[in-house]
């Protein structure tokens, strides 16, 4: 909920699956949405079926209801992101054409295009609260990191998101500037089936950002040479 404070500001009360707080901002932008334009494109005359949104109903090789017909992209359902709707592209010339295909990411990214940017893949912690799965994190500073301080901009964070007991990358969090230059590296992680000790292992150029993914790993084995985690 929203209110007008005093200040001339605006209040706004932020719920989480595990907090619940109020804090202060100058201005709040609210975006109401998008709706698929699936009215007058003459569906009604096929087998094609839309859902209660109006967003096409499609199976995993992205073909309707109508054999001959497939639908990608935004009409398709969300995420409505353009490297989605690529990727669908992909899925159905591969099927029209006779190549086995088939749409299972494992992880689709998403980037925040804010100051500093932030960018997510795979499962999230609200997710999983959210699923009741069991889930462990770790995260690593920016403020240890040397490139980022070399660019004056330590106001960020790389965080994975693991499976307790095999370590696997189930998903990554990047909070920073350049942070959708480097969440390609959560992507591969999470479809490649890696495990923290995987990412760990794997050298990473110093001084770079992407070495922020590394060391985040790294601090599950206590082996950041950056960074020493607190222990709760």
């Amino acid at each position: 909920s929203l209110a007008e404070n005093a200040a001339g500001g605006v209040d706004v009360e932020l719920t989480a699956a595990d907090r619940h707080e109020t804090r202060a901002f100058d201005r709040v932008l609210i975006a109401v949405g998008r709706r698929p334009n699936t009215a007058d494109l003459g569906l009604d005359q096929t087998r094609v079926t839309v859902n209660q949104r109006g967003f096409i109903e499609v199976d995993h090789q992205r073909r309707t209801g109508e054999p001959t017909i497939f639908s990608i992209g935004d009409v398709a359902g969300e995420p409505m992101l353009a490297h989605k709707a690529t990727h669908e592209g992909r899925v159905a010339v591969e099927t029209i054409t006779g190549e086995p295909a088939a749409w299972e990411p494992a992880a689709i990214p998403a980037v925040v295009f804010t100051d500093p940017e932030i960018a997510w893949c795979g499962l999230t912690e609200t997710q999983a609260r959210t699923q009741g799965l069991d889930v462990e994190g770790t995260k690593f500073p920016w403020s240890a990191s040397g490139r980022a301080l070399t660019q004056a901009r330590a106001d960020g964070f790389t965080k994975l998101i693991l499976q307790p007991g095999t370590k696997r990358v189930l998903g990554v969090a990047l909070v920073g500037h350049g942070a959708g230059e480097l969440i390609g590296e959560g992507v591969l992680a999470v479809e490649m089936g890696a495990t923290a000790e995987d990412v760990s292992r794997s050298i990473h150029a110093h001084p770079t950002l992407s070495e922020t993914v590394m060391e985040s790993a790294e601090l599950l084995f206590n082996t950041s040479p950056h960074y020493i985690a607190r222990r709760r």
